[in-house]
């Protein structure tokens, strides 16, 4: 079995920074993508960042310039470097990783999510 665990939300004033963490634990032969998606209330959950074990990256466009999303390998760990808060940024943040299991079964896993709050 494997757990993503998020852990960095909060409330936090427009303009200001937050930094997100999401580790992988359990039966992990290795990680493909690992990625950060959020839902805001009343909208469809939307991408905000992923990176490939090689390190390239993929960003929305609503946060392009103001996030950085950066993975340590070691750890089993992402993380979500927040800058430059707006209030549009308000929603629950999920982890997402693909995981190759030690049954060497590839599947997708989700975090429980992390409310990020920003106010005006």
């Amino acid at each position: 079995q494997v757990h993503l665990v998020e852990s960095g939300g909060g409330l936090v004033q427009a303009g200001g920074s937050l930094r997100l963490s999401c580790a992988a634990s359990g039966s992990i032969l290795s990680i493909n993508h690992m990625g950060w998606y959020r839902q805001a209330p009343g909208k469809e959950r939307e991408l905000v960042a992923t990176i490939i074990s090689g390190g390239m990256t993929h960003y929305g466009d609503s946060v392009k310039g103001r996030f950085t999303i950066s993975r340590d390998n070691a750890k089993n760990t992402v993380y979500l470097q927040m800058n430059s808060l707006k209030p549009e940024d308000t929603a629950v943040y999920y982890c997402n990783a693909e995981i190759r299991l030690v049954s060497r079964a590839t599947t997708g896993f989700w975090g429980q999510g992390t409310q990020v709050t920003v106010s005006s």
